[in-house]
């Protein structure tokens, strides 16, 4: 699986980065641009103070003057982040874990700062079903949360926090909450995600269960049989590419169950009391979704065990129609193989009737055989 994944991502075309307005001072006092930096705000009591701060100028502002800033970064490398990291405090561990991406959910607690990993899931849309159709698309968002920052760190083409940043900007009472008002905001927008992508792959194995059905649920007709064995292949193809995708969903679901639960119900000194309410119900969806998704891999099971069984009543079928065939076929060959033996003495070899009376003859067998297996429902 990982190595599909690695080839598409080959072939896929580069993303391209944000743009980012924030110029620093390197270690010889010439001026770059930290294109990884999607954004930088300080934030008291609910509202925005500045912008286009650096890092260390907003952590400073904090520090002096209260509130926390949130830092967006949008897949950096190691010596983008490493001054970030520096600044912060954050751990080197969970800062490899940022920079080098493909982590599972999870949430780990170093010292005074929680680091947390949320996989983002995007539907690809597509014309019609195929085996190689791509149904989903992931990212991750990490986020570094501390008493007064939160660094939140992108990887992949989706997930974007730019809207939701807006949204709680509009919200003074929510963001006064603190940093962890944030977390919350995006582990909200996650799940959010995930319901969205439901919905679309439940459209998906709607589609792919009605072919399977529909090709062999009218098995009375001669048709409904070569019908099923001509589509199993493609269906069945298309089966286990959901199955795949519902695999790759699954991943991003299920470990996060963890993370959110020990959000909701343990107290943290970093989560506000009345944010953890919040997280409750984040927890309470994503359980159902995982619970979707779960029936989602059963139903795919049930589907394609259904397909793999309409073909062998296909093949077994054609192998009825054959050796029904063979059995008629078998007749005249018997006959005339005995005729064919040219002994003086046979039925009738003088008579001038014998010829059209034995072809008469073979007629009528074969005629009452192929009656046989048509009233048996052979042919």
């Amino acid at each position: 699986m990982s190595m599909i994944r690695d080839l598409r991502a080959a072939v896929r075309p580069a993303r391209r980065r944000e743009d980012s307005p924030y110029k620093y001072e390197n270690d010889h006092g010439k001026a770059h641009t930290n294109s990884a930096i999607v954004d930088c705000g300080v934030y008291r009591d609910g509202r925005r103070v500045s912008d286009h701060v650096t890092p260390s100028q907003a952590m400073a502002n904090v520090r002096s003057d209260g509130g926390f800033t949130w830092i967006g970064l949008h897949e950096p490398t190691e010596a983008e982040f490493a001054e970030i990291a520096r600044e912060f405090g954050l751990h080197p561990l969970a800062v490899e874990d940022a920079v080098h991406a493909h982590q599972r959910p999870k949430l780990e607690r170093y010292d005074d700062t929680l680091f947390t990993v949320f996989k983002t899931v995007h539907y690809v849309e597509h014309a019609e079903l195929t085996a190689t159709s791509e149904v989903v698309e992931t990212g991750e968002v990490m986020c570094f949360t501390g008493r007064d920052f939160i660094v939140t760190v992108r990887h992949g083409g989706q997930g974007s926090l730019r809207a939701l940043r807006h949204r709680l900007q509009d919200d003074p009472e929510l963001l006064g909450k603190g940093p962890s008002a944030v977390l919350h905001a995006i582990a909200d927008q996650v799940v959010d995600g995930y319901i969205a992508v439901v919905g679309a792959m439940q459209d998906d194995i709607d589609e792919v269960e009605i072919d399977v059905f529909s090709s062999g649920s009218d098995g009375k007709h001669a048709g409904a049989g070569r019908s099923a064995a001509k589509g199993g292949g493609d269906a069945a193809g298309r089966i286990y590419q959901l199955k795949r995708e519902v695999l790759e969903f699954k991943r991003a679901v299920s470990p996060l169950l963890r993370p959110m639960q020990v959000l909701s119900e343990r107290p943290m000194r970093l989560v506000d009391c009345d944010i953890q309410k919040y997280f409750r119900d984040v927890a309470d969806h994503l359980a159902r979704v995982n619970e979707q998704v779960l029936s989602f891999d059963d139903l795919l099971n049930s589907i394609l065990q259904a397909n793999l069984a309409q073909a062998t009543v296909a093949q077994n079928e054609d192998m009825r129609k054959i050796t029904s065939w063979a059995a008629i076929f078998a007749v005249p060959t018997m006959i005339a193989g005995i005729y064919g033996m040219n002994f003086e003495y046979m039925p009738e070899l003088k008579w001038k009737y014998g010829y059209p009376l034995v072809l008469l003859v073979t007629v009528g067998i074969c005629f009452g055989i192929h009656r046989g297996f048509k009233r048996n429902g052979w042919l």
